[in-house]
């Protein structure tokens, strides 16, 4: 609802592009030093307790930036949200405790669908309250009020997270072992532990996450890395200025911007449902599922870039959902495969480093692109996303055929 929003209101604030690139990049620098901490944290803490706290804060980020009135206290308000809103880090986490890894990919796709169901009436909701008198900053405060019903969700639903460690014997590695030796605990283990030894102090705990962010950054997972980086560079470059290019470009109102998020949302949401038989169809290879993914992506960016009328944006919206929905998933389950189940949590946090690095690069991308042509920014991302595939095509892994006999096997 607000993030499509975030650039006109910083334009209306005062901002020229260059300087809405710099504020926008704060955002990604908090991610980037706080996703790998947080994910660390939930193994250790537990998914209720990290999850609970982090929708709470998240919705405190929101309830300021509803009352931003200033570039100053927009920037502030990026705050609470840069470093807690990774609600969805420990979902993923959570129900990567929970499913097989032939399972995974198939619910990490459903997750993504009901995610992105969220995506649908947001834009629709915030076009319409862009337009009106302080809309943006009712919109804002409306997703305070969602983030506090969630987190009453979260602590009125029952679950227990003993079950979710009994799912599992050990930290249970991925096949690359990345985390070998510093995950070689189970959870009886970790409790026997405790009642021997002291309880480890919050700097040390600090530093083992930083170095398990070392180990798997330039293990032989680098690839895997670089590609999300540079995949999520290009498509967060599409979605910086979309709202703003459209209007420059065709005259085309925030009203009916939202509409069109909303379309390409729902579209998400069922390329989601349809993860499972896509990579059924690539033999659960998610790396080749991932690459040529990657390659329609390339190709819709520069297609949009080069657009002169709304068919060819509308059509490259609509194939863009599904391409980035399999991509989104294929890169996630790469990075679960490696890591291991209940280091899940550090897992994904460094993939989420690796997106917060994005977020910093993308708006300041953006910004000096924008400075040449509406048509910039997605013309970059078309150049970064050429540059992943050829990564991607030179970097092909050994385990996909592995993995997939091991499932034909199953």
């Amino acid at each position: 609802m607000v993030v499509p929003l975030l650039g006109l209101h910083i334009k209306s604030l005062g901002a020229s592009p260059t300087l809405a690139g710099i504020v926008g990049s704060s955002y990604g620098v908090l991610q980037l030093f706080s996703s790998t901490l947080v994910g660390y944290w939930s193994d250790v803490a537990g998914r209720r307790l990290s999850l609970l706290i982090c929708i709470l804060l998240s919705a405190l980020g929101y309830l300021l930036l509803g009352a931003s009135t200033s570039l100053f206290l927009f920037a502030l308000a990026r705050v609470p949200t840069g470093i807690f809103k990774h609600t969805l880090s420990i979902s993923r986490a959570l129900l990567s405790d929970l499913v097989s890894e032939k399972d995974r990919p198939v619910v990490l796709g459903e997750f993504n669908m009901a995610s992105s169901l969220g995506f649908i009436l947001g834009p629709v909701v915030g076009g319409y309250l862009t337009e009106l008198d302080g809309g943006f900053y009712h919109a804002a405060l409306f997703c305070f009020a969602v983030f506090l019903l969630n987190a009453g969700l979260v602590w009125l639903c029952p679950w227990s997270e003993a079950e979710v460690h009994r799912t599992r014997n050990g930290w249970g590695l991925g096949k690359a072992g990345v985390l070998s030796g510093r995950r070689d605990r189970g959870p009886q283990g970790v409790a026997t532990s405790s009642a021997v030894s002291k309880t480890p102090r919050p700097w040390a705990q600090v530093m083992s996450a930083l170095q398990d962010m070392r180990i798997l950054v330039f293990s032989e997972l680098w690839d895997v890395f670089l590609v999300r980086l540079l995949m999520g560079v290009a498509v967060m470059l599409y979605y910086s200025n979309f709202a703003l290019a459209l209007e420059e470009r065709f005259g085309v109102r925030p009203k009916l911007t939202g509409y069109l998020i909303s379309y390409s949302s729902a579209l998400g949401a069922l390329a989601g449902a349809a993860v499972g038989p896509i990579l059924r169809l690539y033999k659960h290879d998610s790396h080749m599922a991932l690459l040529h993914s990657s390659v329609l992506t390339c190709t819709l960016l520069l297609l949009h870039a080069t657009a002169h009328a709304m068919a060819p944006v509308v059509l490259a919206s609509t194939l863009l959902s599904f391409s980035t929905a399999v991509g989104r998933t294929c890169v996630t389950d790469l990075q679960l495969a490696a890591g291991g189940t209940q280091a899940s949590g550090t897992v994904i946090g460094v993939g989420q480093s690796v997106t917060a690095m994005g977020r910093i690069i993308a708006p300041l991308l953006s910004g000096l692109a924008q400075e040449v042509s509406p048509c910039g920014p997605p013309a970059l991302g078309a150049a970064l996303a050429l540059g992943a595939v050829f990564i991607m095509s030179l970097n092909k892994r050994h385990s996909s055929g592995a993995r997939t006999d091991k499932f034909k096997s199953d």
